[in-house]
This record gives C-alpha cells, structure tokens and sequence, in this order.
C-alpha cells in the first residue's frame, strides 16, 4: 500500500513539473497548446494513444469553456484522478496567473493607462482577433449554410446587447444543428480509461448547474462584492464556446459598463495576456488584480476555470457514450458555426472600435499582422514589437 502511494505522489509530482515547464513555454494559444501536449503527453510520455487523445479533444471543444486547458485537466484525471486535473491545472496555469497579476499591479501603481505601450497592446489584440477570426472561420464556416449561421451572430450580437444574448444564440444555434447538420457527422466509437467515478462525475456536474443557478441569486440578495465578482467570472466561463477569444465580450459587458474598470484598462490587460504563455482564460487574472489586487485577482481565476474543470470531470466518464449520437455532434456544428459569428461581434466592438483610432493605427496593425500570419514570428515577438510601435507611435 506504501508503494502504491508513493507511486502516486511520484506521478502526481511529475505531472506538476511537466504541466509547469509547458506553462512556462506554451506560447501561441489554445491550438498551439494542444500541439505542446501532444508532443509532450502524447509522444513523449505516451500517457494516451493517438485516438484517445482525439477524442479528448473532441469533448473538451464540445463543452464550453477553455478547450486547452481542459485537454490539459483530462490528461491529469488519466494519471491521478480529480487531484491530477487539479496538478496539471496549477502547473500549467499558475505562470501566466503570477505574471499577469504582477503586470495589472504595475499599471495601477505607475497609472500605464495612457502610456504608449499599451496603446500598441490594444492593436496587438485586433491583430490576434482578426487572425483568430480567419482560422475559425475557414474550419468552421466551409458551407453557405454555417456562414448564415455565423452572419445570423453576428447581426444578433451586435444589435441586441444584453448579457443573454450569447446564450440565446448558441442554443439557437446548436437546434439548428441538431436538424441540419445530424447526416453529416461519422460516428467513431473510443473509449478513455479515466478514474473518475460516475458518481463524482455526477456530483461535479450537480454543482456546476447548482453554481450557475444559485450564484445570480444570492448576488441580488446580498451587497457583497467578490460575491458578484465570483458570479460574474463563473457565469462567463461557463458559457463561453470557443475559448479565450470568445470569452472577451462576455467580460467586457460584465464589467466595463457597471463601472469596475476602464475600458482601456480591459483592453491594456487583454493586449497584455497575448505576450504570456498558457491560457488565455488568466486574462481573468489581470481583471481581478485591477478590480481588487492580487486577492480577487486569484479569485477570479478560480471562479473562471471552475466550471471548465467541473464539466470535464462531469462528462468524461460519459462522452463514450454522448458521441456515439449524431444529434449531438449536429448540435455543436451548429455550435462553432456561431462562435465564428460571436468573435467577428467581438472583433468590432470593443476591440477595433477602441483600438484602431487613425490611419496610423491601422498602418501598424497591418505590419504586426503580416509578422504573425506571414512571417510566422513568435507571439511574444509581435507583442513586443506591439509595445514598442505603440510608444513610437505615441511621439508622432
């Protein structure tokens, strides 16, 4: 017994300083992670075959919520059960939460709004967007029927702000697919060997339903406000298809009309998440420190990945199954059809609208964008070069 548990913890161990060593150097967002974790998890270690590999990614696009981070939890249930999701979470998560909490403290204290790099930043983030919106689009949107999907959110979103829009969309969405797009799908059968019961499966996807549903109530019943700050970054990450790009206008209309930061403050810090490694999910990070210090910074980290975390550990015992139905797989084409649609919503208002001010801007946007897409540079690269444009751009 002795042996075994030693065993575990070595495992455990290891999963933590190999899921560390790949948030300290995955740049370039969620699908440059999965890369990263196929390399290292996958060819490396072999802790999954090929197939199962793939079809965890397959339910971790399916489910709302950061797909990367949610492969890289998946992949710690397989080695330790609930306490691996949670090492290969902290591992690969805790290096961007530490530096952008650090960064959102330095633009407080030194007052950075108005400073030239950060005007860069904000054009780094319509440059990432925009690139975000051409891959999404091209995978997602390849017939005419998905690209009316996707115009159809696009005209939604932008007329009809309110904070259910979203939703409303993306079940919308997921009922068209269910009936356009059910004969389009091959079923492939798979199976992942996770040990994660039934019953904890089923108590995490109680409470992540539980959480969704109670939090707005007891935030209209109490004046307390890292109750609202809890709701508001829960709510966000559970309802955001798509991953991080997406999660942008959920946040923005969260907290930049009720007053808790400026909104280019928002788009300061989001410039700022693309010039770390791991999830872009910890821009959640830097919101909270900005809001509220380094406390609610970690706060609304936690309240973010949550559910993300409790629907991966809700629904793997059960995905063998789910996926063997072709209305489901119909739905969430339906699904990503919309997301495109969301992220062009995004892409407009706030990001261009606040970011592209001059034709000098727009100058500029046109050269970092041709150094990630065509030139292929690092994103570290061009967020730099982002930072520094900005400040010249700031003596002109």
């Amino acid at each position: 017994m002795n042996g075994k548990q030693e065993n575990k913890w070595m495992n455990l161990w290891e999963l933590f300083l190999l899921s560390t060593r790949l948030g300290l150097t995955s740049f370039g967002g969620p699908i440059a992670h999965l890369g990263y974790f196929h390399e290292e998890y996958i060819r490396r270690k072999k802790w999954l075959d090929e197939k199962s590999y793939a079809d965890l990614v397959a339910l971790c696009q399916f489910l709302p919520g950061p797909a990367s981070s949610q492969v890289g939890m998946g992949i710690g249930m397989v080695r330790g059960g609930l306490i691996g999701g949670i090492v290969s979470f902290l591992g690969f998560t805790l290096p961007s939460v530490i530096a952008l909490i650090l960064f959102a403290l330095f633009l407080n204290n030194y007052n950075l709004a108005e400073a030239g790099a950060i005007r860069g930043l904000k054009i780094v983030a319509v440059v990432v967007v925009a690139h975000a919106i051409l891959g999404m689009a091209k995978k997602l949107t390849p017939d005419l029927q998905r690209k009316m999907l996707a115009l159809l959110a696009v005209v939604g979103t932008l007329i009809w702000q309110t904070t259910y829009t979203q939703i409303f969309i993306i079940l919308a969405a997921a009922l068209i697919g269910l009936f356009l797009f059910k004969n389009e799908v091959d079923i492939e059968e798979s199976h992942i060997s996770i040990p994660v019961s039934r019953t904890k499966a089923t108590i995490c996807l109680t409470l992540f339903f539980g959480l969704l549903i109670l939090l707005p109530i007891i935030r209209e019943s109490t004046a307390l406000s890292w109750i609202a700050i809890l709701d508001s970054f829960y709510r966000s990450g559970a309802l955001v298809f798509g991953g991080g790009h997406v999660v942008l206008p959920l946040l923005e209309r969260e907290f930049v009309p009720a007053g808790w930061l400026t909104e280019q403050q928002f788009l300061a810090g989001y410039g700022a998440a693309q010039a770390v490694p791991g999830p872009l999910f910890t821009f959640s990070s830097y919101l909270g420190a900005v809001i509220g210090g380094w406390k609610t910074g970690l706060l609304a980290t936690f309240a973010i990945f949550l559910p993300g975390f409790l629907l991966i550990a809700g629904t793997i015992p059960f995905w063998s199954q789910l996926r063997r139905n072709p209305k489901i797989k119909g739905a969430l084409i339906g699904v990503n059809a919309a997301v495109v649609g969301i992220l062009i919503s995004a892409f407009y208002q706030p990001i261009w609208s606040s970011s592209i001010l001059n034709a000098h801007d727009f100058a500029f946007a046109a050269v970092l964008f041709s150094m990630l897409v065509y030139w292929k540079l690092p994103p570290w690269i061009v967020v730099l070069s982002g930072a520094v444009g900005g400040w010249l751009l700031g003596l002109l």
